[in-house]
């Protein structure tokens, strides 16, 4: 059963689809500032010199469910393997406690200061379940990889963060202060990649290049999420599910734009003269541009009262978004 938004209820999501849930990511004005998701991505692209083809983002991996928490933050692939890291802004005092972890955040009011507390899910244990379900669906897709091609990874941002001593020397844990040299480690001189060319993949233990080639079409056909743009400025990750009067092909239609939104006192003067408001939808074509930008697939009329169904990353029903409130969809593969 779907339910109507509240939009009280929701906040901004970033574009690049990192989660924002966890409170623990909040930023405290008296701490240093911690690079965002997107600002490292930018590092990332620049410091290794990776492929943009070799780089992907908010990875879903396919399973039954459709939570946030089965999305992989960035997929690297080399020669070397298939790098699954986890970015988290987390800050505070991390403990390991039975199977989950335990992070203390310290929060100084004017009179007081305040810690608290929270529980979350063991995030080793989850980049580790998630690079298994990608070798599984590789695998499903006809590209098996050795296991031990599949390096998990947990990357924090934040310098304000104190790892307990059990997990400072784990090999799957990136803190801030390791994240250049771990990004400078993906740079290949030009030695390096003379070898891996002449040394067969059998002896090198490497992934030979049909196997990149391989491991690369089915890492692009997978999905992210779906964005969904408010005229509020309001952005949403999920999955459209649908819009009545409207039909389309995803793997052809990249964008929807709404337009001639009118304010509900417009609307309903229009109503009264007997005529219904309309909003305009424009979707684009996937993946080309002409010279004067996006190229036109279709266009649709539906009526001002039609609403959006999209299930919101991390819920458990659809929700119902008026039709007038949008301002785009931008559709995953």
């Amino acid at each position: 059963m779907t339910s109507v938004l509240q939009f009280g209820s929701l906040f901004t999501q970033l574009p690049l689809a990192f989660k924002t849930s966890e409170s623990s990511s909040s930023k405290d004005l008296n701490q240093p500032q911690t690079e965002t998701p997107a600002e490292f991505i930018q590092r990332l692209r620049r410091v290794t010199g990776l492929r943009k083809e070799d780089v992907f983002c908010d990875l879903r991996v396919p399973e039954q469910t459709q939570l946030s928490k089965d999305d992989i933050s960035v997929v690297l692939l080399t020669g070397h393997g298939v790098f699954c890291i986890d970015v988290k802004t987390w800050r505070g005092k991390v403990s390991v406690q039975s199977a989950n972890w335990q992070i203390q955040v310290r929060e100084e009011e004017t009179n007081f200061t305040n810690t608290r507390v929270e529980q979350i899910e063991d995030p080793l244990r989850a980049i580790k379940r998630k690079s298994q379900s990608l070798s599984a669906h590789l695998k499903r897709s006809g590209v098996p990889v050795r296991e031990k091609l599949f390096f998990p990874r947990v990357l924090f941002l934040s310098s304000d963060l104190d790892l307990d001593q059990s997990l400072q020397n784990r090999p799957e844990i990136v803190s801030q202060p390791q994240i250049q040299d771990f990004l400078c480690s993906f740079r290949e001189s030009y030695m390096s990649w003379i070898s891996d060319a002449l040394t067969p993949a059998w002896i090198s233990g490497h992934l030979s290049y049909s196997a990149l080639d391989s491991v690369r079409s089915v890492l692009s056909r997978m999905g992210t999420w779906d964005v969904l743009k408010l005229q509020s400025g309001e952005q949403l990750r999920g999955d459209y599910q649908n819009c009545p009067f409207i039909s389309l092909d995803r793997t052809q239609t990249q964008t929807m734009e709404f337009s001639g939104n009118k304010a509900l006192s417009a609307d309903s003067l229009w109503a009264l003269l007997g005529h219904t408001p309309q909003v305009t939808v424009k979707m684009y074509k996937r993946g080309t541009r002409g010279w004067l930008g996006k190229t036109l697939n279709a266009t649709a009329s539906i009526p001002s009262s039609s609403c959006v169904v999209f299930r919101v990353s991390g819920d458990e029903t659809d929700s119902k978004i008026p039709a007038n409130t949008v301002h785009s969809i931008t559709l995953s593969i």
